[in-house]
This record gives structure tokens, sequence and C-alpha cells, in this order.
């Protein structure tokens, strides 16, 4: 028996991405290292808990861990068979309730199991470690006893969250529970100190500052959670530190910590492009589409369900592009497909002029030689079309225009009063977004009796209001709405003085417009990969400014950053905002991971990761910055969060900050 930190077994030179790390060392050093040892077995069972079942499913597929010779997964908490014959692969959380039933499955004359290899995902305790070496009988019978210290869920390549769905309203919620919010943050931090641990960095804990630390003013709890935040994860990773003999000794990356309050307009703007439309318009589950197809034997339409990941390369490209790009895009596949097949070609000359992506569609459905690879270039194509008759339907052009106009100071209050007067077809929950937008721009808007005045032009319930006045909430002092330099103001002054900039911007088409928008922390990230962050709004928690100044990894890290900015533009908002624009060979990371695609033949000009968690939930704009920003800077951006949040989502979980035993599934928009 050995227990130790799982060994970084899976880290070789080859470059790869935060998702296929985490892949790896649960395929490789937890499932397959069960494989030898003590292990004579050829099949196992795994047994999970509810949060590593969904570690897990995260991160690898079913076919993934049977190949790893595991041919049964079973619930820790549920009633098993016994399989004396068969080894098992324990990986559960820490707690004392789970060493307790796996003590109980391998006690006794016939144990449940053979052999059990156990795999905590997080740090364990000394006293469940005596637990463990206390039983006499159970101590013989375990071939591995290991922190895996994986305790987190990777939503996407480049992306991670750490299920705390109920971030908003356990810690900015209307009662200032501070011990309710501490227990909360110190799972957050361990569960953020798994990535590191996992990834076998030590970062630099960068942390936005209180915004209120004035002696007259009482600084809330709300207030200082990052501040908390960034505290917990750095005792969590000291104690990596010194206990793991894998974990580095000096810094090799950087974690920027950040809650909803740095930018409360990204959750609710309508993002334009293919995946966040998707998820903000189709109602999807996850990342499950359901759609109809028609019935091979001739009867009703048959409903089929269809995951859109990673694994599908259609997806993959258009993910991150303008929907009215993904359109042209999976017309012109289309298109290529139907001029290539003779078939098609014989098939489409009955009817003369030119052909609809529907009338394609149809066409290449004919050709049953061709099903498989079709079914995707259709599904995209029936994705597509319904997202485009959506936004016809509820008018979103004209309101997205608005939302943009609004971030950027070329309307205001005139405008958004004339839309909610002219527009009454506009649905709820649009014209509450538009407000929200309003609201954090101009909160003074919506003091004394201006918000009921406001809501009863817009036709909104005061259960909608409250999702607009719980923005406040978000702001850290109770005293923010009365102070001139609150967090709304001082959020988007930095787009207002760039205004002009933006404005200049010409010979770009109408179609992509709405690309204009950008989350705050693009700009965030990028002053933290040039040095430019203040410190003072954004101080560090290893502070390094002792040695930061001479030291040799301080020369690689500025040096790798300057080969990645060399032969680009001096920095300019509008060279930075047009890639919606660029032409369709460009490699500009917007379309795929395709920076991480081609680093592990040029590993070297890779810099060090930048994280940034955001507490509150992140969004799908969000995302998708931090994978434009890895091909930018040439470092791999990733995101963390409490949660990814749809607009919808986003809305409810505001409203629930000061509501009074609803659960989430009773309170939508």
């Amino acid at each position: 028996m050995s227990f130790s930190d799982s060994d970084a077994s899976s880290m070789g030179g080859e470059y790869r991405n935060f998702r296929q790390i985490s892949r790896e060392r649960l395929l490789h050093e937890m499932l397959r290292s069960a494989k030898t040892g003590d292990s004579k077995s050829t099949w196992k069972v795994l047994i999970m808990d509810k949060l590593t079942i969904k570690v897990m499913s995260y991160a690898c597929k079913m076919a993934d861990i049977t190949e790893e010779g595991v041919s049964l997964v079973e619930d820790i908490y549920k009633r098993r068979q016994p399989l004396p014959s068969m080894d098992a692969i324990y990986f559960i959380q820490p707690t004392k309730e789970n060493v307790i039933m796996f003590l109980s499955d391998m006690s006794g004359r016939t144990p449940l199991y053979k052999k059990a290899f156990v795999f905590f995902s997080s740090s364990i305790s000394r006293e469940l470690v005596n637990l463990i070496k206390k039983d006499t009988v159970v101590l013989p019978r375990i071939g591995a006893l290991r922190e895996m210290n994986l305790e987190y869920f990777t939503i996407d390549s480049q992306g991670f969250v750490t299920e705390h769905e109920r971030a908003l309203e356990e810690l900015f919620g209307d009662e200032d529970n501070s011990r309710k919010g501490d227990a909360c943050l110190n799972v957050m931090a361990t569960r953020i100190a798994t990535v590191f641990a996992s990834l076998r960095e030590l970062p630099f804990v960068r942390y936005r500052a209180a915004k209120f630390l004035d002696p007259n003013t009482a600084t809330t709890f709300r207030d200082l959670i990052p501040t908390k935040l960034a505290a917990a994860v750095w005792n969590c990773l000291l104690k990596y530190k010194e206990t793991s003999p894998n974990f580095p000794t000096s810094e090799t990356c950087e974690l920027l910590i950040l809650d909803r309050s740095v930018d409360q307009i990204a959750p609710v703007i309508h993002e334009w492009t293919y995946d966040a439309m998707c998820h903000d318009l189709l109602n999807m589950e996850g990342n499950k589409y359901v759609y109809e197809v028609p019935s091979k034997t001739g009867g009703p339409p048959e409903k089929k369900e269809v995951l859109l990941e990673d694994h599908d390369p259609i997806w993959l490209e258009l993910r991150h592009a303008h929907i009215a790009d993904a359109s042209e895009r999976l017309h012109e596949k289309m298109t290529n497909f139907i001029s290539k097949n003779k078939a098609a070609q014989i098939h489409g000359s009955r009817g003369g002029g030119e052909l609809s992506t529907r009338d394609l569609q149809k066409m290449v459905q004919a050709l049953p030689q061709y099903s498989e690879q079709i079914d995707k270039l259709s599904l995209h194509v029936e994705i597509a079309g319904k997202i485009n008759r959506i936004i016809g339907e509820l008018g979103l052009r004209e309101l997205g225009q608005l939302e943009q106009d609004l971030v950027f100071g070329d309307a205001g209050t005139k405008e958004v009063i004339n839309y909610l007067r002219t527009k009454l077809d506009a649905t709820r929950e649009n014209k509450l977004r538009l407000l929200m937008i309003y609201a954090a721009i101009h909160p003074e808007k919506f003091e004394a009796d201006k918000a009921s005045k406001l809501m009863k032009l817009a036709g909104l319930l005061s259960d909608d209001m409250n999702a607009v006045n719980n923005m406040r909430l978000l702001e850290g002092s109770s005293d923010a709405k009365k102070s001139t330099i609150g967090a709304f103001s001082l959020k988007f002054e930095v787009p207002k003085r760039k205004h002009a900039a933006r404005k200049e911007r010409k010979g770009e088409e109408e179609t992509w417009q709405l690309s204009k928008f950008y989350p705050m922390i693009e700009e965030l990230v990028e002053k933290l990969s040039k040095g430019e962050l203040p410190k003072n709004d954004y101080p560090c928690m290893n502070d390094p400014s002792a040695s930061f100044g001479g030291s040799s990894q301080a020369a690689s890290v500025r040096a790798t950053q300057g080969r990645a900015t060399q032969g680009q533009a001096p920095h300019s908002v509008r060279a930075r905002r047009s890639t919606w624009a660029r032409p369709r060979g460009s490699d500009d990371g917007y379309s795929s991971d395709s920076v991480l695609r081609h680093a592990s033949s040029d590993f070297k000009k890779m810099g060090q990761r930048i994280f940034v968690f955001i507490v509150g939930g992140a969004t799908r704009s969000e995302l998708r910055v931090c994978h434009k920003l890895t091909e930018k800077l040439k470092r791999e951006v990733v995101l963390g969060s409490t949660s990814l949040d749809d607009p919808p989502q986003f809305i409810t979980k505001l409203k629930l900050m000061t509501a009074e035993e609803i659960s989430l599934d009773d309170l939508q928009i």
C-alpha cells in the first residue's frame, strides 16, 4: 500500500491543454495505475460519489473508462452486488462518510471486492488516514491509497467550474451570513487549489481588492469575497508546496480572482456567437439539443438528442463564430458538398435557379452513402436556421444594436424609453435584460420612484425588478449607490473613454456590427499579461515585488511575452475588436482551439498559463475571450468560475438573492 499524492506520470514534453491534462490524470494516473502492481484482475469496478461522478463525466467518456479496464461504474451510496473476484477503484471525496462506507465494503470475512485502490479527490485529513490505518482487517486489502487532488469540472478545453450554483445567493445575498459564506469559500478554494495540484502549477495569486476601504464605511463580507478566496486558495497551495514532492517551489503561472461585480453587463447582453445563441435561444439542457427528424417508416417525426461538444468538428470550428458568419460558412460547406457529388448535381439541375440552404440540406439527405458525414452538417444547418428565425421573430437585431449602443455611449435614456414604448411585442425577458444593462451604466436612473416608472413602462413584474435591484448587492458596500465612484460607473468608464476610437471603425459589414461588445476580463487579462494591472486595485497574495525584479524567471516570462507580441501593431481598440471580419483562413483563435492544436510542435513558444476565476458565474463571452487571448498572447488562458451561466439562469439566480424559500426550479423568467 502506498500513501502519496498521485505522481505526475502524464507530464511529458508535448503541450496539452487544461482539459487534456485533467483527462489523462484520471485515465492514466488513476485507472491505468490500478492495472499494475498488486492487481492481477483484468476488469475492475469503479466506485464514485455524486461529486466525483460529475468530475469524471465532464473529463472522460464511458468508452475511455472501459478502455482502461473498468467494466462497471457504481455509486458508493447505492446498494451494490458483491464481486469478490474483482478489484475495485474508489474515486471519492475525503469525507468521513465516504471513508466509513469504503471500510465497510472491504471489512469482514467476505469483502465486496478482492482489493481496493483508493483515490481521493482532494487532501485527506490526518484523522481519516488514522481511521483507515487502524483497521487491520482492511489494510492488507488496500492496493493503493492516494490523493488525486482533482475536484473540479472541466466544462471546456480551457474552462472549469467548482459547481457552486448558488454562489450569488450564498455569498452576495441580502442576508449577511458570513459563517455560511466562509464555508462556501473554503470548499471553493479547495477545489480551485486542486486545479493547480493537478497541473503542477504554483500561481502568483492576484485578486480584486475591496473597493470601499474607507474608515467611515463598514466593509461588508461581499466586498471582501475575492480577498478571502485568494487567502484561502493560497493557504491550500502552501500545504501542497510543503507536503507534495512534485509541487513547484517557485511561481509558474498567474491566477486572477474576480467576482461578478467586475462586469454586470456580460451575463445579460446578447452575445452573437453560435455557441452563445444556441444556449440563449434554444432552451438546451446543458449541451444537449433535442430536434425532430423525419421517420424512416413514414410515421410521425422522431425526436433525436445530440450533444454539442468538442468531439463534433463542425461545432468546434463554428462555436465562437458570429451567428451570421456561422450561417454563411454552413451554406458554403453544404454547397461544396453538393458540387462534389454528381447525383446531387443532377438532382439539383432539375429545378434551376439558386438553391437555398434548406434545399441543399434536403438534397444531401437523399444521399445515403454520405449519411454519417452529412448528419452533422444537416444538424448545424437546422440549428443555425432555427436561431436565425428566432432572431427575426423576436426583433433581436434592433435590440442588440440598442444594447451595444448603450454600452458604448451611443444611446441613453431617450432610446431606452422609445424602445419600451414602441416595441410592445418585445418579450418580458428581453425588456428586463435591456433595463439591467441600463441600470449597470446609469444606476441613478433607478433611484426613488424612477425604477417603478420604468417597470410600469416595460410591463414588468415586481419579481423582475428584483433582478435589477439585486445588481446593487454585487457592488460590495451598502453605500455604493450614494457614491459617485460606485462599481457601476467605475466599470464602464474605461469603454466610454475609448468611445471615439470605436466610432472610427469603418468598412465593417453591418452583419458583424453586433460583435462590438467585449467582456471586461479581456482588458484585465491583457493588462495582467503585460504587467500593467494596477497593484492597488489587484494586489498579489504572494507579492512578487521583492524577487520579481531581477530574477531569471521574471526575465523568461517577459521574454516569452515579448516573443508573443513581436510584430503586432501597437495596442489599438479598432485592431483588437475587428476579428469577426477577418478572412476565413485566418487562424484567429475564434473558430477552434487552433493555437493549442498546433502548440505541441512549438511547445517552447507557449508562455506561462494565466488563470482567471470569477465568483458568481462566468459567461460564454468570457470563455470565448479566453480562447481568443490564448492565440493572441501565446499563453493558455484558463477560465474558472462557480458556474457557467446563460442569461436566463443568471437572472434567475439574481432574483434568488433576496427570495425566501424559493428553489431554482420554481423561479423562472
